[in-house]
């Protein structure tokens, strides 16, 4: 392992800074499933006005932050891992319990936020990934990049065989798929109204949804993607990409000959679907493929530009804000969940914002974590959130309040 890759006694700063960007980046995306039906975010002409400035806000939003920022904080949860069990082991202390107990809370923080808050939860499947993958923390950096390379290619491998099946399937078979991509006016307003109503109604139609996406969509796709993304980003720490090791020259060429072909194969997919209209015989699974491709890419780019960044002189003041952002990621995470429950349903505005408008909420979100981050994590030692998980993990009440001199 390359020895500059772990900052003696400190956070690494490149890392912090990817995370605060990847982590202000989902919000990107996530505000389209805070805001509208679930649908609206595969689908955009299942819900809402696809034309003018709220095209061009989807078309932004997809190309620059579809799956990429996620994509990033996977790799990143991999590389967490790799740094807790290292912690742990140069202290002489049971790595393994700490990662099993860290996990197993971070599952019963991640199931509270999908069934309590929002059902668009990613950390329930982190967590489940992290229980899975502890031994593979052993693996070189070659065997985890093949291993994390083919479980990622298990959800386009079964979505393109379905997808090329699907000219062949009885006519009501699709029909009733129909319903997951261009829902009935009926269940639209349901969904709606649900959202609109009381705290009773709108956890009943949460527990629905987050239960079927943890039962379906989950084992057939959120964890293959989330496993092998984050054994890359175990392989990706030991090599020294993601703690910014290596030469300029490296993450360069990076950002290059990833960041093209995936920026390419991005645009070929909005294209595409843009002149299938949608439909669900095309968009739906094999649409869907030049995204799940190109994501890759361009995480691997805005990884390098980020580095090569956080390796110049330039904008320290914004890479401090950044980076604190990325040190309270858990926090920074659920608040944007809080603050946009409160907005979509605590105000009743679900389903009566358009694109446009969601971006300029993001906007102030963004604003808003970029300006308290810094001043929480001078007076801290952690976010709120990570204080009650590192609490919980440890069995005892972890420091909280920086001591600060007269």
């Amino acid at each position: 392992m390359t020895t500059n890759t772990l900052a003696s006694g400190s956070r690494l700063q490149s890392l912090d800074v990817i995370r605060g960007i990847a982590i202000l980046g989902i919000l990107l995306m996530n505000i389209q499933v805070f805001s509208m039906i679930g649908q609206a975010y595969g689908n955009p002409t299942a819900y809402g006005d696809f034309s003018g400035a709220n095209r061009w806000v989807w078309i932004f939003s997809h190309v620059l932050a579809d799956q990429k920022f996620m994509t990033i904080f996977s790799l990143l949860f991999g590389a967490s891992m790799m740094l807790i069990i290292q912690g742990a082991q140069r202290k002489e202390r049971s790595a393994l319990g700490l990662h099993y107990r860290r996990n197993f809370w971070l599952l019963i923080i991640g199931l509270a936020h999908a069934y309590l808050i929002w059902y668009g939860d990613i950390l329930t499947p982190y967590a489940l990934c992290a229980l899975l993958l502890y031994p593979a923390y052993k693996l070189s950096p070659k065997a985890a990049i093949i291993i994390g390379a083919i479980l990622f290619t298990v959800p386009s491998v079964l979505e393109t065989s379905l997808g090329l099946s699907m000219p062949y399937w009885p006519q009501e078979e699709i029909l009733a798929l129909q319903g997951d991509w261009l829902p009935r006016p009926e269940l639209v307003q349901r969904e709606i109204s649900a959202y609109q109503g009381s705290m009773l109604e709108q956890l009943n139609m949460r527990a629905h949804t987050a239960f079927m996406l943890q039962t379906t969509v989950m084992p057939l796709h959120i964890l293959w993607r989330v496993l092998g993304l984050m054994l890359m980003g175990m392989a990706l720490f030991k090599t020294g990409f993601l703690g910014g090791g290596l030469s300029i020259i490296t993450y360069r060429r990076t950002a290059l000959w990833a960041g093209l072909p995936g920026l390419a194969l991005v645009l070929i997919g909005v294209v595409s679907n843009l002149q299938a209209n949608f439909d669900i015989t095309y968009s739906m699974l094999l649409g869907s493929q030049w995204n799940y491709w190109g994501s890759l890419g361009m995480a691997l780019a805005y990884i390098s530009l980020i580095i090569l960044w956080v390796k110049s002189p330039a904008g320290q003041k914004l890479k401090a804000r950044f980076s604190a952002v990325g040190r309270m990621a858990l926090s920074n995470y659920l608040i944007q969940s809080l603050i946009g429950a409160f907005i979509f349903y605590g105000l009743g505005l679900f389903g009566e914002v358009s694109r446009v408008g969601q971006f300029l909420v993001v906007l102030g979100i963004w604003a808003l974590q970029l300006t308290y981050s810094p001043w929480w994590m001078a007076r801290f030692h952690y976010g709120p959130f990570e204080w009650a998980w590192r609490s919980l993990t440890q069995g005892k009440r972890q420091p909280w309040l920086k001591m600060r001199s007269c």
